[in-house]
């Protein structure tokens, strides 16, 4: 495996990394842009990059449904195709199985799902099928097929998930082809059962893989169960490898899985809310279609240096109650920019030893508690 991290600094649980990829290195603690279908929605990839984000993440499921891997194999790779340079992580599909359940057919060998674009087409997608879409799609990070369980669930059915699962990753890393700046992610799954969650993390860790993702988590439970999952599964990881925490989140929740040793990220969060009216500030959320911002001169934040917060809050109110598309691209660049900037100050306070301290401070000021 060709994939290479180095632990740069560590405070307490909380890592300071770069992950070595054939299209460039990326440091961590690192957000990913979610660019589902080889697009951040509303944004241009110039200004994907302006915000600072170093990865963007593409979805196997959807890509594979359209435009296809034969085509984008053809245009040379996800990179060219979407003209995104830096480094490319590619969902395997497992969490469309849980998204879109009432068009999924489970298998051993593998998941059936009917088209929801036209709901008539099925499509049969073996771990060995997902690995090789990605490999088609040039995703510098392939993750291995899974299946993400809607919480709360039975113990049996986390038990039947945790074998499978366990089973497909085999599958998917047999299938996966070894190149230089490239690697593939087990998944560790286990519900909010903890002695399944460390036994999921055994069987992977026994497997071996280039990074490992906690799958299965912010899909509705509170905070403090994902958090015990983590507390649970991170510290039984490779300390040489980087450690995804899939689908999260928000500022509070990416700050404590960084307490607790994750080094990844990625939720569609900050680009959905930038398409409906809703800012990340240093002082909390705003939602933008609320009147009282209708003669308000200010930024929206005034410590922020994106193209949004060169403008009045006036002024992005008057975009968004006209349905200007220029709303949603301003507050979506401006939703990734917060976020990296999170991630850039995450970063240096570890370096500094100083990561509780800015926790405490951050979170005073993002909740107004004292």
């Amino acid at each position: 495996m060709s994939l290479k991290f180095d632990l740069i600094k560590v405070d307490g649980n909380a890592r300071r990394g770069c992950v070595h990829t054939a299209h460039g290195c990326f440091q961590t603690p690192a957000f990913m842009a979610v660019g589902t279908a080889a697009t951040v929605k509303a944004l241009t990839m110039d200004q994907v990059a302006a915000t600072g984000t170093q990865v963007i993440l593409g979805n196997t499921y959807h890509l594979m449904m359209r435009p296809g891997g034969d085509l984008v194999e053809k245009m040379g790779g996800l990179h060219k195709f979407s003209g995104w340079t830096g480094p490319i992580l590619t969902d395997s599909g497992g969490f469309q199985v849980m998204s879109l359940s009432n068009l999924v057919k489970m298998k051993e060998e593998g998941v059936e799902f009917t088209s929801h674009i036209d709901g008539g087409i099925k499509h049969f997608m073996r771990p060995e099928d997902s690995v090789h879409i990605q490999h088609q799609l040039d995703s510098n990070i392939t993750m291995v097929l899974d299946e993400c369980l809607h919480l709360p669930t039975t113990r049996v059915r986390a038990e039947k998930n945790v074998d499978m699962v366990t089973r497909w990753a085999r599958r998917s890393k047999d299938a996966f082809v070894d190149r230089d700046g490239y690697g593939i992610f087990g998944i560790v799954q286990g519900a909010d059962f903890p002695d399944l969650r460390e036994k999921s993390a055994r069987a992977l860790t026994e497997i071996g893989f280039d990074g490992y993702a906690i799958g299965g988590l912010a899909v509705g439970e509170p905070q403090e169960v994902m958090f015990n999952m983590i507390g649970v599964v991170a510290p039984m990881l490779p300390n040489d490898k980087p450690r995804y925490l899939m689908g999260v989140g928000t500022p509070l929740d990416i700050l404590g899985a960084v307490e607790r040793g994750v080094d990844m990220f990625d939720c569609v969060m900050p680009t959905r809310a930038g398409r409906t009216a809703q800012a990340f500030t240093r002082h909390g959320t705003m939602n933008m279609r609320n009147a009282k911002f209708k003669d308000d001169p200010t930024p929206l934040d005034d410590k922020c240096g994106c193209p949004a917060c060169k403008l009045s809050r006036a002024y992005l109110h008057h975009l968004i109650k006209c349905n200007e598309v220029l709303g949603a691209t301003l507050l979506t660049q401006h939703n990734l920019w917060f976020y990296q900037d999170l991630m850039r100050e995450i970063r240096e306070s570890i370096e500094q030893g100083k990561f509780q301290e800015f926790k405490t401070e951050f979170i005073k000021n993002y909740t107004g508690e004292k």
